[in-house]
């Protein structure tokens, strides 16, 4: 066999924004530097960004069987492709059925799932357990499955007839690089933010499973503590893939007028990599209250351990190995907005805890190194490619 070629489809591509278009540029980066002729089909929002050695292909309006079959049909015929990788978010897909049922319609080609998450697609009206099954269905239809995180391979492992299952963790979307000169207060100016203020940052996308409004509740009793908190909403707000999140975005925004915090919550909006660097340099703690728990599959996470910041976030449903409370993040209880608030004080009352959980957080994020998750994943396609 000669250069592998693969071709990997993707609900969301930049510019659109979300952790799986980020994703998939970066990770079709690194498999174009190890040898891989990569080609991406995805959204027509995607546009034409520049992409280096990927070959993307912004095909798709709308994830449903006929436009998506006909594609696919065309980019067979075209490339050949040795292997298809899948990145599966429901989400970016629509929440449409057609890329579950993928492995159905094209067996000639081995497909690699990557399971970004477990949601399921809708269906129809009441279709219940149906809509899971249309999940494990592409599973299992796969020739080989990734789960970025633990829990989902474990999820995945409980189902029968499975194909091999790895686990390969996603990276950091976003690398550390301070503008030159950094000055903290200097930025904390900019932004308008005192000097000797307590500084709360999230990163991310806000969706009903990030325990936003959690995040405004926990602000307000540090301010009624009599703490000069403010916090930074650092980057977009809903992304590109999920309309829902527009209606939660203003359910937070309603609590944020509600609570008096107007001028304690600042948002940033979408910014260069750059950008977001100095919002996390500026800020004294990063807080991620996910009403699931803290997990490896979320990219928000993930950058905030590239960036070693403090961490806060919520008590993750089952064990994460890598998560050490105390060490390299500090973990309260799910859906506690009182919690949050008593952690955040005993913090910022004790400057070595904070440094403690800052180099746990570096410490931990040179196991996510891209190239690594580049090279692992390259095995995993090339074994699929040459066992069909």
């Amino acid at each position: 066999m000669g250069p592998l070629r693969c071709l990997i489809i993707s609900g969301e591509y930049p510019p659109m924004q979300g952790g799986v278009a980020d994703y998939t540029r970066i990770l079709g980066q690194h498999l174009a530097d190890l040898g891989v002729d990569v080609h991406v089909l995805t959204s027509l929002d995607a546009g034409a960004p520049p992409r280096g050695d990927t070959h993307v292909h912004p095909m798709i309006a709308s994830w449903g069987w006929r436009e998506l079959y006909a594609a696919m049909r065309e980019l067979l015929d075209q490339l050949e492709p040795n292997v298809i990788n899948v990145q599966y978010q429901a989400a970016a897909y629509g929440l449409h059925p057609a890329i579950n049922a993928l492995p159905l319609r094209f067996r000639g080609t081995p497909i690699v799932t990557t399971f970004h998450d477990l949601r399921v697609p809708y269906l129809f009206p009441k279709a219940g357990p149906l809509r899971k099954e249309a999940v494990w269905m592409l599973a299992r239809r796969s020739r080989a499955v990734i789960a970025t995180n633990a829990a989902d391979r474990e999820a995945l492992a409980t189902r029968r007839d499975m194909p091999p299952i790895h686990e390969i963790p996603i990276g950091s979307n976003v690398a550390k690089h301070l503008p030159e000169a950094f000055d903290r207060a200097q930025w904390r100016a900019t932004w308008g933010l005192p000097r000797s203020a307590m500084v709360l940052c999230y990163f991310g996308f806000l969706n009903p499973t990030k325990g936003g409004e959690d995040l405004m509740r926990c602000l307000a009793s540090l301010v009624r503590r009599g703490i000069d908190a403010h916090l930074v909403m650092i980057g977009g707000t809903i992304g590109a893939s999920d309309p829902a999140n527009e209606a939660y975005l203003a359910s937070v925004l309603g609590l944020v007028s509600d609570l008096g915090l107007q001028a304690r919550v600042h948002w940033t909006d979408y910014l260069p990599d750059t950008e977001v660097s100095a919002a996390f340099g500026l800020s004294d703690l990063c807080v991620v209250p996910y009403r699931d728990g803290a997990s490896l599959r979320r990219g928000s996470l993930m950058a905030a351990l590239a960036h070693g910041m403090p961490i806060l976030s919520t008590e993750p449903e089952s064990p994460v190995r890598e998560l050490v409370d105390g060490g390299n993040i500090r973990l309260v209880a799910r859906h506690s907005p009182t919690a949050l608030a008593e952690a955040a004080w005993d913090l910022w009352q004790d400057p070595t805890a904070l440094d403690r959980l800052a180099e746990g957080a570096k410490e931990l994020s040179a196991r996510f190194d891209w190239h690594e998750i580049a090279k692992r994943t390259l095995e995993v396609l090339h074994a699929t490619a040459q066992s069909d």
